[in-house]
């Protein structure tokens, strides 16, 4: 190898290396409980939903949009995998990304308002390219709690992308922001103007092998005639 290629190759694999660790810090500071691939997650089980749209919007075309993706379903169907997948794909392209579930969105929020700082936290959140709200609806909000969440929503409309994952059907979402109904039509008209929505029906992953194993053995009682006793 000549010295110019030698140079050549030396600055190639320093650029390779000094944009993995650019991956590696985003990847950090998104704050994922687990990270998560599209390429990991199992559509033969969710057939419901669309590999193809899913797989489109990991081209990433929707960050510049600032639209949003919504994910509903029951718990342990894939939601927060997806949200998540689609997260460390915009961390993979140098995107400025942050997952937070909902109740810890919250918390700081509410600290936010408490300090003096909420215009200067909401503004920070809404210089991201993609904020994963994750697993909205589990716990009620009191009507502040409520309020904040629409100021944020407001903020980041048009702004930021969100990924949202959500056990609550979204004519339900009353319940969730302290029971006004009318607040949860403008957080819900915000979110879901530019919006890709995805219902996902299926079963649970998490019970998938625990109702395989309480089958197995009813089904053997049953076929050896002992049908009363499969059912002890």
């Amino acid at each position: 190898m000549s010295y110019t290629a030698f140079l050549a190759r030396l600055m190639d694999v320093e650029v390779t290396a000094k944009a993995d660790r650019s991956v590696q810090a985003r990847l950090s500071m998104a704050r994922f409980p687990v990270l998560r691939t599209l390429e990991a997650f199992d559509f033969a089980f969710q057939p419901g939903l669309s590999a193809a749209r899913l797989k489109e919007l990991a081209e990433l075309d929707f960050l510049g949009r600032a639209e949003n993706v919504l994910f509903v379903g029951r718990p342990g169907t894939g939601k927060t995998h997806l949200a998540t997948a689609l997260a460390v794909r915009a961390c993979q392209a140098r995107k400025r990304v942050l997952f937070l579930p909902a109740a810890t969105l919250l918390d700081q929020l509410v600290a936010a308002e408490a300090s003096h700082t909420l215009g200067r936290h909401v503004e920070t959140l809404g210089r991201l390219d993609l904020l994963v709200v994750d697993e909205l609806g589990y716990l009620p909000m009191d009507p502040r709690g409520a309020t904040l969440f629409f100021q944020l929503v407001s903020h980041l409309y048009t702004r930021t992308a969100v990924a949202l994952t959500t056990n609550v059907a979204f004519d339900a979402w009353g319940r969730v922001f302290g029971g006004d109904e009318v607040l949860a039509a403008a957080i819900l008209d915000r979110l879901l103007h530019h919006s890709h929505v995805f219902h996902i029906t299926g079963p649970s992953y998490r019970m998938k092998d625990k109702l395989g194993a309480l089958a197995g053995p009813a089904g053997a009682s049953t076929a050896a005639g002992g049908g009363a006793g499969g059912h002890a």
